[in-house]
């Protein structure tokens, strides 16, 4: 009997079966095994209104009540937003993140679940008498059953997950509350090193406290959206913008910016108003056209202790950061619709940021044949979606129902970027060469990916790769190189 008992507890090596974001950049999924005990390193939706991206949330590759906790790395919708499916189909462990993102979540996914709410009513009305009723993915009732499970964790303070495991969080300086992922897990031997990087954020960028140097391990499972590229230079972006900002004003022109809620806006905003104290381009009204950004706004602002030293302390002497001092939160609908109407130049921040869905729409069709105006870009544009239709070189584009005239002036602004560029991520390695046993590249198009591993093993990690879904990497030692014998 107590042979029989030792074989059942008997430890094996550390594994990780990647199932999200690998060889892509949305719902970034991936099971670790520790002994018996399965985690999960966050549960992201994929993004998409096809049939195949609903199939793939709404079917997870294991059974959701076997897992026993998850770590979440922050509140961007494809690390989070399937939560609420995972807990609707049986899990009733802990969600563990930082304060912050504890604090997103309940707006994100709130958000989250209205939008698949109405999607389903959307396509309930358009079905055929004969088809059968579309189910929303999750409803607020599965968000507020997922809320209840969220376990804050301040970055730093180590939690046991179990008996083989502890982790604890490190700044990612991607957004607000992001967290790099530090798990120490027993093998049959010895401890295993495993760091979760979540989204890096850029050096150097204002607003957040920057990224922590990245712990040696055995293993590293790290971000590489842009791994294959390097971002222009922040000051010369912002520049850029005040400029575009100046010359639309001069022509009596308004400035549209589609941007992400969470995140994106907060920057644009932030430097906004560093352009209205340096008087870098003349005082119009700037509107944030956006509710779910208000509440995030807030969170900002009671999350200090995430914020570079600068920014925390303007906040602390009431100066109005991310609200107030020219920036105004539009709230009423009816307002909203009136916005692009109103007389005179404004600048209007709305979402979505790649102009599929949101407020940004209603103002576009108002402005987007008026040559005065002018629609900045400042995110990643995907293949397929109105904002890469805008950015080709076409006279006319085509949505909700129409064809218009592009006759805004269109610029693309790629230097806002929050996630770390091939520059970054070498600086954040560089000196983990040695003291890494195996890398693997997840969250970025598999090109980019690829381009970033040749370019890791010319530093000199011999064992860098770009997963499958469905592959699998065992979290063991590094071994001793000749040099240390």
């Amino acid at each position: 009997m107590e042979h029989r008992e030792h074989a059942e507890t008997r430890l094996t090596t550390p594994t990780v079966t990647f199932w999200g974001a690998a060889g892509d950049v949305t719902g970034s999924m991936h099971v670790l095994r520790v002994g018996r005990q399965d985690y999960l390193l966050d549960c992201g939706l994929h993004h998409g209104r096809s049939l195949e991206a609903r199939l793939r949330n709404s079917r997870f590759p294991f059974h959701p009540q076997q897992i026993r906790a998850v770590l979440l790395s922050h509140a961007h919708i494809d690390h989070c937003g399937n939560l609420p499916t995972l807990v609707r189909q049986g899990f009733r462990g802990l969600i563990y993140c930082t304060p912050a993102t504890a604090d997103l979540l309940p707006v994100m996914l709130a958000d989250a679940a209205r939008i698949q709410e109405e999607d389903a009513a959307f396509l309930n009305h358009a079905r055929h008498f004969v088809e059968p009723l579309v189910e929303p993915l999750y409803t607020q009732r599965d968000v507020e059953w997922t809320l209840r499970q969220v376990k804050p964790v301040p970055y730093g303070r180590e939690v046991e997950l179990g008996p083989h495991a502890r982790f604890h969080f490190l700044e990612a300086g991607h957004i607000l509350g992001a967290a790099i992922c530090h798990l120490v897990l027993q093998g049959p031997q010895r401890e295993h090193h495993l760091v979760f990087s979540g989204d890096l954020g850029r050096r150097g960028l204002p607003l957040l406290r920057p990224t922590s140097p990245l712990p040696p391990a055995d293993v590293l499972i790290c971000e590489s959206t842009y791994g294959d590229r390097r971002h222009p230079s922040f000051s010369e972006t912002v520049e850029r913008l005040y400029e575009v900002i100046r010359q639309t004003v001069a022509r009596g022109g308004k400035v549209l910016i589609p941007a992400f809620s969470l995140g994106r806006i907060q920057l644009i905003i932030y430097v906004l108003q560093l352009g209205l104290r340096q008087q870098a381009f003349p005082r119009v009204p700037i509107y944030v056209d956006s509710p779910l950004a208000r509440q995030v706004a807030e969170v900002y602002r009671a999350h200090t202790d995430c914020l570079a030293p600068d920014v925390a302390e303007a906040i602390r002497q009431g100066r109005g950061l991310l609200g107030g001092d020219g920036i105004h939160y539009v709230e009423d609908f009816q307002f909203s619709l009136r916005l692009a109407s109103q007389p005179g130049s404004s600048v209007i921040l709305a979402s979505s940021g790649m102009c599929d869905a949101g407020r940004i729409q209603h103002h576009l069709k108002q402005l987007i044949d008026d040559p005065r105006c002018s629609l900045v870009l400042v995110s990643y544009q995907a293949e397929g979606t109105l904002g890469r239709r805008l950015l080709e070189p076409r006279p006319t584009v085509t949505f909700q129902g129409r064809t218009w005239n592009k006759w805004i002036d269109i610029i693309h602004l790629d230097g806002f970027s929050a996630h770390a560029d091939r520059d970054d991520f070498e600086a954040y390695l560089r000196p983990l060469v040695g003291r890494l046993h195996k890398i693997r590249l997840i969250h970025g198009e598999r090109s980019q990916a690829e381009t970033l591993a040749q370019h890791l093993r010319q530093l000199g990690f011999p064992d860098v790769e770009v997963p499958w879904p469905g592959d699998q990497v065992t979290v063991d030692p590094l071994p001793p190189s000749p040099s240390r014998n």
